[in-house]
């Protein structure tokens, strides 16, 4: 499978969006909580799935039921940031199931411009975060810099699946995309995170 690097791109912000989300300050895992609190403003946060998709995304997560896992890994493999470059949401009715909730919220983003690349964006979103390898691609980019953890017993980068692929390029723009969240949010008035 080859995930293009847009997708790998928007694919760390998303789990780290997620990740952002799991905890509170005392450790303890408000993950749904937090989701249900946001998907009770999604009609204000249709203002921000063109400039922060990842931030929107979260809120369909555990929404799809993958149906069709060829249709989704041809999603992933498109490198654009416009809607003409990406498949057409109708053309992925095929792929997967939305819950009910889910469909709600959808049917609210559709109302919206740009509603159905957000759509397009967030079903591949979800479909990656379900994958085996999506926890590597993470951490990978996330500046685990100890060369034996991200090599397997030949030396070679277990993420190769992911052609095309300059993992140390990603993982600069990963940190940095990172960091400048972060920044953001310190002005925010959010605690610095560690």
């Amino acid at each position: 499978m080859s995930i293009s690097p847009y997708f790998l791109d928007l694919g760390s912000a998303y789990q780290s969006e997620m990740d952002d989300l799991r905890f509170d300050s005392e450790g303890r895992d408000v993950l749904h909580q937090r989701l249900a609190g946001k998907r009770q403003e999604m009609a204000f946060l249709v203002q921000m799935m063109d400039t922060s998709p990842e931030m929107v995304a979260v809120v369909f997560h555990q929404g799809f039921d993958f149906t069709e896992k060829a249709v989704m890994e041809h999603l992933l493999s498109h490198d654009s940031h416009d809607a003409d470059g990406l498949p057409a949401w109708s053309s992925l009715a095929g792929g997967f199931a939305l819950a009910p909730w889910a469909q709600d919220l959808a049917h609210i983003v559709l109302q919206a411009p740009g509603g159905e690349k957000f759509l397009t964006l967030t079903a591949g979103l979800e479909y990656m975060a379900g994958l085996p390898v999506a926890a590597s691609i993470v951490s990978a980019e996330e500046g685990d810099d100890d060369e034996d953890e991200d090599s397997d017993e030949n030396g070679d980068n277990p993420l190769v699946i992911f052609e095309g692929v300059d993992e140390r390029e990603q993982s600069g723009d990963a940190r940095a995309r990172h960091e400048a969240g972060s920044d953001w949010l310190v002005q925010q008035g959010f605690d610095a995170k560690d």
